[in-house]
């Protein structure tokens, strides 16, 4: 162990035995084991003194800066409370307005449904054109709902017309069967009736009658039903032929709308018309909320400065810590609590004051004079050994 160790002396306790804290306060100068007349220990123990003065010192300058706000801070709590009725009415009046203005902007950045700056400031570019574009995507929306009935129409029809298509290629395919086979069976009726005659000298007069008027009629029948078809069927495929350029137009109206309703979705960063007017509506919440926001932050910036300016006027050495101790101006409660909190930190800054000057600094100070009056042999050069540090010392700060 070093011998700038030595100078606060500790009693060392066995390791199952519990400290005893209050020893610890407690600076003990040891010299038992100093060798005096080794010129090396001498030299350190005496810069060793000097040091805790050097520290004490420090803390006392850090601890008067703080004793000096303190005791501030109460004369100004004395010149507030001894100002006159009409002058604390005064300033009661711009506290209790910087509260309130307080309390309003807390209450706006507490807000749950606050849009995100993104947002507002998007709407913000677009406003003279969010209306107009509204109404473009709620036109466009409709006319898409349209599009797609007609669509859809025009696709029932479409199947209609190819269902009937398919019917009449069926029929004129089974008329054009029927008059094969009533051909084919007058022809074996004639040849039937042409063996009764010739080959059993029957009368088949009325047979051959019977057979070409009944071939006669259903052939006529299927003639004219194959006809109708065959007409039918044209202006079937007409119709088709309608129905698909009637799509393809509606069509091309449907992609070119598809195609603004999806450019006014991007412009507009939404994914319908709805979703734009509500965002609009919550813009004109927000505008307004901002606004008023915004004029509230100007009233409170102007309301300090005049409130800073009453106590300035007043001879308040400290104002600006009353900016954020408007309570205690408002609650006389409050200022007698504070007064008490401040009576406390600076008795106990007094105490470390004390502390550092009487038991650190003045101890080191003693135990110098000690040694110069025990050893006067090696009085010059402890002298000489403090002036060199003092010397030091003050190198060091000016540099600093």
């Amino acid at each position: 162990m070093g011998l700038l160790q030595k100078l606060f002396m500790r009693k060392k306790k066995p390791d199952n035995q519990e400290y005893n804290t209050g020893e610890w306060n407690e600076i003990v100068y040891d010299r038992d084991d100093l060798q005096i007349d080794d010129k090396t220990q001498r030299g350190e123990y005496v810069k060793g003194c000097l040091e805790q003065i050097s520290e004490a010192s420090a803390e006392l300058e850090n601890l008067q800066f703080e004793y000096n706000m303190v005791t501030s801070y109460l004369m100004d709590m004395e010149e507030i409370e001894n100002l006159a009725p009409e002058d604390k009415e005064e300033l009661a009046e711009y506290a209790k307005k910087i509260n309130d203005l307080e309390k309003q902007q807390t209450g706006y950045e507490e807000r749950k449904s606050r849009m995100s700056d993104e947002k507002f400031h998007q709407l913000e570019r677009m406003e003279d054109e969010v209306q107009e574009g509204l109404s473009k995507l709620i036109e466009a929306e409709d006319y898409q709902e349209l599009v797609k009935r007609d669509l859809r129409k025009l696709d029932g029809e479409k199947h209609a017309y190819l269902f009937r298509k398919r019917e009449l290629s069926n029929m004129i395919a089974d008329t054009r069967s029927m008059a094969v086979v009533c051909t084919v069976a007058v022809l074996a009726c004639i040849l039937v009736l042409l063996v009764l005659q010739f080959g059993f000298r029957l009368n088949t007069k009325i047979g051959y009658l019977a057979a070409t008027a009944v071939g006669a009629v259903a052939i006529t029948v299927i003639f004219v039903k194959h006809n109708d078809s065959v007409k039918e069927l044209t202006q079937v495929e007409n119709g088709i032929g309608r129905i698909i350029r009637l799509q393809n137009t509606v069509k091309i109206r449907y992609v070119n709308n598809t195609h603004l309703l999806e450019y006014l979705y991007m412009k507009y960063k939404v994914q319908s018309a709805d979703e734009l007017h509500k965002d609009w509506e919550k813009y004109q919440q927000e505008k307004e909320e901002r606004r008023s926001y915004q004029q509230a932050e100007r009233e409170l910036d102007q309301c300090q400065k005049d409130f800073l300016r009453l106590l300035r006027h007043y001879q308040i050495k400290d104002p600006m810590i009353w900016l954020h101790q408007t309570a205690a101006i408002l609650d006389k409660k409050e200022m007698v609590e504070i007064r008490h909190n401040l009576i406390i930190r600076r008795q106990s800054l007094r105490r470390r004051m004390d502390y550092n000057k009487e038991m650190v600094a003045g101890k080191a100070q003693a135990e110098i004079k000690d040694l110069v009056d025990k050893y006067p042999k090696y009085a010059a050069e402890i002298v000489g050994i403090v002036e060199q540090y003092a010397k030091n010392e003050k190198a060091l700060t000016s540099l600093q």
